[in-house]
């Protein structure tokens, strides 16, 4: 067992939503009204006005492995137990001919003003300093986007980090033909040399992470408040989250600063950064095909 991560899921004993929406908000409760909400290309997404007012959240997903929303609820449900950005509840999950829903808390949204960014940075870290565990993983498995990511418990992060994320990508690169014998043996050398090139975990243990923590995968509620969407959760080096955030860019100066008053990294991050992004960049090639193989091919050669 690790820290707070091993919550179960709310598994409603629900076949249609009017009875899912009973489950979680009592009986005589319906929905009044639904609309979809864009921006998700995996999900059908909608907001639910209930009878009594109340605002909710419903994913549904008709081709996803099964248990993506249960994956998501946990990690979501782990999130939560750190102090840190806003999380949305996961409320209920349920099936239905084949389509899994997951209900969540709605939250409001917004547009970054202020101190949004400061905030998001001081919170960030706090999260990674507030719900700590003896080794890297996480409970279960999940995914990162379309692709399996195994969590399986270490003790070193190094070995981790080599073996459930490089290793992992590459290899699953190389079985579907979108990585050469080059890139493979590129990777296995950098892996020998992870206790050289990454820092161990934090004193006091690896940091619960989001996990694919880029700019389509936060908001900004109506009052100001950076809330995390989406996860993929596990425990980790804290630096592996700073990453995913500067690889397609779109945080502000401030929130790096931020972060950095709270709980300074150790020197040398920024040239451990790409090779954090590897396993990203990786996982786009096995998602997306070979446009991303050359950066892969760059940072393999900096650091092997």
């Amino acid at each position: 067992m690790s820290p707070s991560d091993e919550r179960t899921p709310v598994h409603l004993s629900a076949s249609s939503l009017q009875q899912a929406i009973v489950q979680i908000a009592g009986d005589g409760v319906a929905v009044r009204s639904e609309r979809s909400i864009g921006g998700g290309s995996i999900n059908d997404t909608r907001q639910l006005i209930l009878t009594t007012g109340d605002y909710l959240f419903l994913k549904a997903n008709t081709r996803a492995p099964a248990d993506l929303f249960a994956e998501e609820a946990r990690g979501l449900q782990a999130l939560r137990q750190a102090q840190g950005p806003r999380v949305p509840a996961p409320l209920g999950l349920f099936e239905n001919g084949g389509t899994q829903y997951l209900l969540l808390e709605w939250i409001a949204s917004g547009r970054p003003s202020g101190d949004f960014w400061t905030r998001f940075g001081r919170n960030l870290a706090l999260l990674h300093r507030t719900n700590r565990s003896p080794r890297s993983g996480f409970s279960h498995d999940n995914h990162i986007g379309a692709t399996e990511q195994p969590n399986g418990w270490m003790v070193s992060w190094h070995d981790f980090f080599a073996e459930r994320r490089l290793l992992f990508q590459v290899e699953l690169a190389r079985k579907h033909g979108r990585a050469d014998a080059a890139m493979e043996q590129g990777v296995r050398k950098i892996i020998k040399k992870l206790p050289d090139l990454l820092p161990s975990v934090d004193e006091g243990g690896a940091s619960i992470l989001h996990g694919d923590l880029w700019g389509g995968n936060y908001m900004v509620s109506e009052t100001n408040e950076p809330v995390l969407i989406d996860p993929a959760v596990y425990y980790g080096h804290r630096e592996a989250d700073l990453a995913m955030t500067q690889l397609f860019g779109g945080f502000s100066p401030a929130f790096y600063d931020a972060y950095e008053t709270e709980w300074p990294l150790v020197p040398g991050y920024e040239h451990r950064r790409d090779l954090y992004n590897l396993y990203h960049l990786l996982n786009h090639v096995n998602l997306f095909g070979g446009s991303y193989a050359g950066s892969c091919r760059a940072i393999i050669q900096r650091f092997s």
